[in-house]
């Protein structure tokens, strides 16, 4: 927008033309952060840098010894960021802004020159960092006074000159350096050669068990090689003795059947013709003790009728036999029938007695004979 104005941010804007107010107003009008319109024809803006700058200081001092140090220094410095600095280093150097750094470098030299002429080459060497805040601090209150603020100082080089004083300095440093970084340089060595010497060890050691590693993968592939080879005779082996067994079990099946068909053909029939001769010859057996029997019932019945044939005969005889004989008979003829019934009697108690009593020999065998019954044995 026309007569409108924004700072950068490390800038800061100076406006004039515009009277200020206050027995303490700057004459001009400072803006950092933010625009502002400036009027055309009755303002007029400018910028000052708030930037870090640089200055270097190259100053040949004397040390406290007198002896000459070339000191090569670096300072980093800025406009403060309060009004106050900016309002201070706007009145000096809102013309040149260049001769920030001039200004500065000459301000450093003389206070470097100072203080390392109340400084040994040893406290300067090993204080360096002393050394820098010590000129710092000296240099504060003219720094402010201009509006500049220091960042930070640092000594770049320190040299005395080709006098050799600051080798000499170091050269006790420097052997004990030396003699450390040899005893440094023969351990790492030393660590160096044991640390070869158990790579070396590792590397063997590692070739050993890749060595075995590889052994034993050979012999495992050799070994399954050799069962793949055995695989084919192996299966047939196999199969051979299972086709024995199920010949075994064919021919044991066989010899049972075999052996079924013998008990039917053989043993059975055999056991039927042994069990139909027993059979034949109970029955055999039978029949001939029927036959005796039959043939001793028959004996018996031809004794019987052969005895009862007799019996006529036999008690005639009594009868004759007791006519001559003193018998005296009672009650008339009831008296002479009871003893004819006697002698009956008497007769069928003879027959039966001699069936009981008679033994009949087998055929062809002489038998007992009858004895005769003698009329004696009536009584």
């Amino acid at each position: 927008m026309f007569g409108y104005r924004v700072p950068a941010p490390n800038e800061a804007l100076l406006i004039s033309g515009r009277k200020q107010r206050g027995a303490d107003a700057l004459p001009f009008k400072i803006v950092t952060g933010h625009g502002v319109f400036v009027a055309p024809i009755f303002s007029k803006a400018t910028r000052l840098t708030l930037a870090m700058q640089e200055a270097e200081v190259v100053e040949d001092c004397y040390t406290q010894q007198g002896l000459t140090l070339a000191v090569q220094a670096v300072i980093a410095f800025k406009v403060g960021d309060d009004h106050e600095s900016i309002a201070a280093a706007a009145r000096r150097f809102q013309g040149d802004q260049g001769q920030m750094s001039t200004l500065v470098g000459r301000i450093f030299s003389g206070h470097l020159r100072s203080i390392i002429g109340s400084m040994t080459v040893e406290s300067i060497i090993r204080e360096q960092q002393t050394l820098a805040d010590a000129i710092v601090d000296a240099s504060k209150t003219e720094m402010a006074r201009i509006g500049l603020a220091v960042d930070s100082l640092q000594i770049s080089s320190i040299d005395d000159k080709g006098v050799g004083y600051i080798r000499a300095l170091a050269a006790p440093h420097q052997a004990r350096v030396n003699q450390e970084a040899k005893v440094a340089q023969a351990a790492a060595d030393r660590q160096s050669a044991e640390a070869q010497q158990e790579s070396v060890r590792h590397q063997a050691e590692y070739a050993r068990q890749t060595a075995i590693a590889q052994a034993q993968y050979q012999a495992e592939i050799d070994q399954a090689q050799q069962t793949a080879a055995q695989a084919g005779p192996l299966a047939s082996a196999r199969a051979a003795q299972e086709v024995l067994a199920e010949r075994a079990l064919v021919a044991a099946k066989n010899a049972e059947l075999r052996e079924a068909e013998l008990i039917a053909e053989v043993v059975r029939p055999a056991e039927a013709e042994a069990q139909r001769i027993r059979a034949l010859a109970r029955a055999e057996a039978d029949a001939t003790k029927l036959s005796a029997e039959a043939a001793a019932a028959q004996d018996r019945i031809a004794l019987d009728q052969a005895i009862i044939e007799k019996l006529p005969d036999m008690l005639r005889a009594a009868a004759e036999g007791l006519q001559g004989a003193n018998v005296t008979v009672l009650d008339g003829a009831e008296g002479l029938n009871s003893v004819v019934a006697s002698l009956a009697a008497q007769g069928l108690t003879m027959l039966e007695t001699i069936r009981n009593g008679l033994h009949v020999e087998p055929a062809g065998r002489p038998g007992n004979a009858v004895a005769p019954i003698s009329p004696k044995s009536v009584a």
